[in-house]
């Protein structure tokens, strides 16, 4: 019998971390429509408003596995969406040094005080910037916010010194590449690898925050631009079809259970949430959680 791959193990303790707390089957009672006073069971990130997002939701808990629970608060779920989400990636991510060597961090912000962002390299003068607004008030004005960038989760890479870039061969010296962002060199900041926003549920105007962070980090960087991703645990595709269609901002949206999702809008008979769905993944726009991980090694 074939052993399960680090991957899918890492995506079963994912789902059942996430059970824990976050997804929950509970009881719903609608106060209008045709199952007005009826005890329903219903899913954590189910809009209970929307029949098909409650058939949705509670489709895919039920093939997680799920059981009942109490379901968090809103500020609550969307910090321990993003907690868990950053060990799975860590734990995957730093698994592939095979194929993606170097010294990496994945971390998860919690607290967004100053600009989390100019810690790396990519965007170190952002402080300079939010200093000046500070001092003068009508720079603040023009500026906006396009330098407030707080990704949940950052993905980052130590520069590397001298000794390891010649460990094979003599492949730099003082005369040659001095500038370069790889190179260590002394006090260098860390090179920013990926941005990714999360979010548990997605509303009418939750999508445009981060398309405009993906934005913002494109327009403010010096250097590369990282890998720029969202990850969900909508149940409706409409509203994931919000955020994923287009490109020029950000790199793919990821379903914390998309292969989940794909069963359960089956099952639902419905056409039209069926096709948004195809066409965000056969236009590789949507992907599974697994995914992510393996992309960020590219």
């Amino acid at each position: 019998m074939t052993m399960p791959s680090l991957l899918s193990e890492a995506r079963r303790a994912y789902h059942h971390e996430l059970a824990k707390t976050l997804l929950t089957i509970e009881t719903f009672v609608p106060k209008k429509g045709k199952d007005k006073g009826k005890e329903l069971e219903t899913a954590s990130n189910a809009d209970n408003e929307s029949d098909i997002s409650r058939q949705i939701a509670l489709s895919i808990a039920k093939q997680l596995g799920v059981s009942k629970g109490v379901k968090l608060k809103a500020q609550s779920s969307g910090n321990e969406f993003e907690a868990v989400t950053s060990r799975f990636i860590g734990t995957v991510f730093r698994a592939l040094g095979a194929i993606r060597p170097g010294e990496w961090a994945v971390s998860h912000i919690v607290r967004r005080h100053g600009i989390p962002i100019a810690a790396f390299e990519q965007f170190a003068h952002l402080t300079t910037l939010a200093d000046l607004a500070r001092e003068r008030p009508e720079l603040a004005v023009l500026l906006g916010n396009s330098y407030a960038i707080a990704p949940d989760i950052v993905v980052s890479r130590q520069r590397s010194p001298d000794a390891a870039i010649n460990s094979g061969a003599c492949i730099v010296d003082d005369t040659s590449g001095t500038r370069s962002d790889l190179r260590f060199l002394g006090g260098e900041r860390p090179l920013l690898h990926a941005s990714i926003s999360c979010k548990w549920t997605m509303r009418s105007d939750r999508a445009q925050n981060a398309r405009s962070e993906a934005l913002n980090l494109i327009r403010n960087r010096k250097g590369r631009t990282p890998h720029i991703a969202v990850v969900v645990g909508e149940p409706l595709p409409s509203r994931i079809a919000s955020l994923a269609l287009g490109t020029g901002d950000i790199d793919c949206v990821y379903h914390f259970a998309l292969y989940e999702l794909e069963r359960a809008v089956s099952e639902t008979g419905e056409s039209e949430a069926a096709n948004i769905l195809r066409d965000m993944i056969d236009g590789r726009r949507l992907k599974d959680i697994s995914d992510l991980p393996l992309d960020l090694a590219v």
